[in-house]
């Protein structure tokens, strides 16, 4: 009975990882370097996008998990799976590319939360 919602914000969750990464790489100017010339297709600087779309494609998730905790579904293992892996797709571009002058990146805050995720989603993937 929960676990439709619970696919449904997984799927949300999924969503805004993609309209973030294409964001981001819809700023990235020709040069190879993220900045200040091309914003993305989005109004947000950095600080916003990761709060408004990557912060609750992180909480989402696991929020999905343990509603359905009770529920078997490998349907829904295998999209919590995917959003760590964007997650972990997105740390891994980021290491690759220059901070924005001023700021401070810590790709492990990145690493962990995908690193949960895609554990979450195999423990439901096994319970199922």
């Amino acid at each position: 009975m929960v676990k439709t919602p619970a696919m449904i914000i997984t799927g949300i969750a999924i969503a805004l990882l993609v309209i973030y990464g294409a964001d981001v790489a819809a700023s990235v100017n020709l040069d190879g370097e993220i900045g200040e010339i091309d914003d993305g297709f989005l109004p947000l600087d950095d600080m916003q996008r990761g709060m408004g779309l990557g912060g609750p494609a992180i909480i989402l998730p696991i929020i999905a998990f343990f509603i359905s905790l009770k529920e078997s579904s490998k349907g829904l293992g295998g999209m919590i799976i995917i959003s760590g892996a964007l997650i972990l797709a997105g740390g891994i571009a980021l290491v690759g590319t220059p901070a924005p002058e001023g700021v401070e990146r810590n790709p492990a805050m990145l690493f962990i939360p995908g690193i949960i995720q895609i554990a979450l989603g195999a423990i439901k993937i096994k319970k199922s």
